[in-house]
C-alpha cells in the first residue's frame, strides 16, 4: 500500500517537499507518494478534509494556511500548542486531525547541527509575525540567546508575539522603521513570505555587523532577495532556508512514518531536488 501526503499551500508549485519525501520514501523504504495542493483561505478546510476522506495519511502545511491549519486540527501537539499553528498534520484512522509544528526544531538542527552556529547570549532579530515565525519563537527562546526581537510591518502583531513568548526569554518587537535604533544583531531571519513578491523587508543596514549572520527561510536556485540586499550589506555568514526545509520535512517525516531519515543524504541530492520543480 502506497501512503499518500500532500502540502497545502499558496503560492505552492515552487514547493521542493514531493522530491524531498520521495527521497526520503527510497531511504527508509517506504511506498510513499506526495503532491503539491493549491488552496484559498476559503476553501483550505474543505480541501484538509477532503484530502482526509480520499485516504491521504497526513499533509504539511505552508503559507499563508499555518495558522488557519491551527485552528483546523481536532488536537495539537506541545510545539503547536505554544506556536499556535501548524506545518504537519497527522490524520488518524478515527478522522481525528492531529497538528504538530516541526518549523522550530527543524530551523534549529539546521543552524546549530549543520550550520555549527550558537545561539547561546546572541541577539537574534524574527522578521515576521506571522505562522514561520510563531513556529520558531519558542525553539529559539529556549536555545537561550540574550535577546529575541520580533519585526513586522504591521508592529501590533510583533507585540502580540513578543507578549506570548514573554515567558521564556527576552523579547522585543518593533516595526521596520524603528530598527534604526536597534543597535546590531548576531542572527537576523526572514520569517515573512515578501521572497515570493522577489522583494525583501525594508530594514536598515545599522542592524547588521561583520559578523551577522543572515537566514532566510525562503529558498530560490537563485540568492534570495533579502538575502542579495544583506550580502550587499557586506555580510558574509549567510543562507537560505532549505536545510531547515530537509530537517523539518524530516521530522513530519517522523511524525506519519514512525522512521526519521538520515539527512545526510538528502543533501547529496541537493542539486537534483532544486531542479525538481
Amino acid at each position: 500500500m502506497i501512503n499518500r501526503y500532500t502540502i497545502f499551500g499558496q503560492p505552492v508549485a515552487h514547493s521542493l517537499s514531493p522530491a524531498i519525501h520521495h527521497l526520503f520514501g527510497e531511504l527508509t523504504q517506504r511506498r510513499v507518494q506526495y503532491t503539491r495542493t493549491e488552496a484559498t483561505a476559503e476553501n483550505f478546510d474543505q480541501k484538509v478534509r477532503d484530502w482526509r476522506n480520499e485516504g491521504g495519511r497526513g499533509c504539511n502545511v505552508t503559507a499563508p494556511f499555518k495558522e488557519q491549519a491551527f485552528t483546523l486540527c481536532d488536537r495539537v501537539n506541545d510545539n503547536a500548542a505554544r506556536a499556535g499553528a501548524v506545518n504537519t498534520i497527522e490524520m488518524h484512522r478515527d478522522g481525528s486531525l492531529v497538528g504538530h509544528n516541526t518549523d522550530g526544531i527543524g530551523l534549529l538542527t539546521d543552524l546549530q547541527a549543520n550550520k555549527h552556529l550558537a545561539l547561546e547570549g546572541k541577539r537574534i532579530l524574527v522578521l515576521g509575525a506571522g505562522g514561520a515565525a510563531r513556529g520558531v519563537l519558542a525553539p529559539l527562546l529556549n536555545a537561550q540567546p540574550t535577546q529575541v526581537h520580533i519585526a513586522n510591518r504591521t508592529p501590533e502583531r510583533a507585540a502580540q508575539l513578543s507578549a506570548l513568548f514573554a515567558d521564556l526569554g527576552d523579547t522585543h518587537s518593533s516595526d521596520y522603521n524603528s530598527l534604526a535604533n536597534a543597535g546590531c544583531f548576531d542572527l537576523i531571519i526572514n520569517a515573512t513570505s515578501m521572497g515570493f513578491d522577489n522583494d525583501s523587508p525594508p530594514i536598515p543596514g545599522t542592524i547588521l555587523s561583520a559578523n551577522t549572520f543572515a537566514y532566510d527561510m525562503m529558498y530560490k536556485r537563485a540568492t534570495t532577495p533579502f538575502l542579495k540586499w544583506c550580502i550587499e550589506q557586506g555580510v558574509q555568514q549567510h543562507c537560505d532556508g532549505f536545510g531547515m526545509l530537509v530537517e523539518q520535512a524530516a521530522d513530519a517525516f517522523l511524525v506519519w512514518e514512525g522512521v526519521r531519515p538520515k539527512t545526510r543524504k538528502v543533501y547529496l541530492a541537493t542539486n537534483d531536488i532544486l531542479n525538481s520543480v
